[in-house]
């Protein structure tokens, strides 16, 4: 496993990490959230030992990284997709950090192969796209067969049929009772990849649970009714316990009752209903609202003018 154990990191003035304590635990994918600057990138730097934190600790099954003597063999990392020399070729930078670890040539083949690079083995990394420098950082990252993986960011270029092969084999490598570490600002990804999140603020543990237990926490549910009363319904269900608000295009979003709580009331006074449908929040909901407190840039709403 990852352990974080009150681990803080300053730069001058700027606290970029703050006494952060977590614990990443194998089987399961956890995603690494927070807005930008909230120190997430940093935290990954300190895991691997490139940079040194003021105060705290962060091990890897109880050592820190720069305690492993073949690091590869034990934990893989893509943090940077770009930093691979442009004249050397795929395979050649594969064998090279196969060397440097005392790992098998042979498994360049199985990595390029697994990542879908086998037919580009032999061509410069410079004329890859960002994507398939991404497949080659996830390539590098397998290379020695680790039990933790830690992604920054790892979709960034891919195409759809890419995002949603790297899904699905996060999810496999988690299977297999891995530790799986992926810091990204998709919501939609971590939704669909995620089992646990990990979510930070300025530095600081905003959020440790699973997925639903995260958006149950930050954004309400409600039932979305589209009713011709609309007045008449929204002071029922209001008189009813129900909060009632306007969510445009004639529909009533109604939280505090159920769906059927809902029918029920339409059928006894005679009120047509057009639509009935309880709506949950998203990743993206929620996480918007339990980090509003720790977003240092807000955008303005641009005004429109007539």
């Amino acid at each position: 496993m990852i352990r974080i154990s009150n681990l803080t990191k300053r730069y001058g003035g700027t606290t970029a990490v703050d006494g952060l304590t977590v614990e990443v635990l194998p089987g399961r994918v956890t995603g690494f959230l927070g807005p930008n600057g909230a120190g997430k990138s940093t935290t990954l730097r300190l895991i691997l030992g490139l940079d040194t934190p003021t105060s705290g600790s962060a091990t890897i099954d109880g050592r820190p990284f720069r305690g492993l003597r073949r690091p590869l063999l034990r934990v893989g990392a893509l943090l940077d997709a770009g930093a691979v020399p442009a004249g050397r070729s795929a395979d050649r930078h594969l064998t090279a950090l196969a060397r440097s670890n005392g790992i098998p040539v042979r498994r360049v083949a199985d990595v390029l192969d697994e990542v879908g690079l086998t037919a580009v083995a032999r061509k410069r990394v410079g004329g890859f796209s960002l994507g398939m420098r991404q497949r080659l950082g996830i390539a590098a990252a397998l290379l020695g067969d680790p039990d933790v993986l830690i992604f920054d960011e790892p979709v960034n270029g891919l195409d759809p049929e890419g995002i949603h092969w790297v899904r699905s084999f996060f999810r496999r490598l988690a299977g297999e009772g891995r530790t799986v570490l992926v810091s990204s600002h998709l919501m939609s990804e971590m939704e669909h990849t995620a089992d646990q999140l990990i979510v930070i603020g300025r530095g600081r543990l905003i959020a440790d649970m699973s997925v639903t237990e995260f958006v149950e926490r930050g954004a309400r549910r409600h039932v979305a009714v589209r009713t011709p009363d609309g007045g008449a319904f929204a002071r029922l269900l209001t008189g009813e316990g129900a909060s009632v608000a306007d969510g445009g295009d004639g529909v009533l979003e109604v939280a505090g009752l159920t769906a059927a709580r809902i029918g029920d009331l339409a059928l006894a006074h005679r009120i047509a209903v057009h639509e009935l449908t309880p709506r949950n929040a998203t990743l993206e909901e929620a996480f918007m609202e339990i980090t509003a407190d720790s977003v240092d840039h807000h955008a303005e709403p641009e005004e429109t003018t007539r």
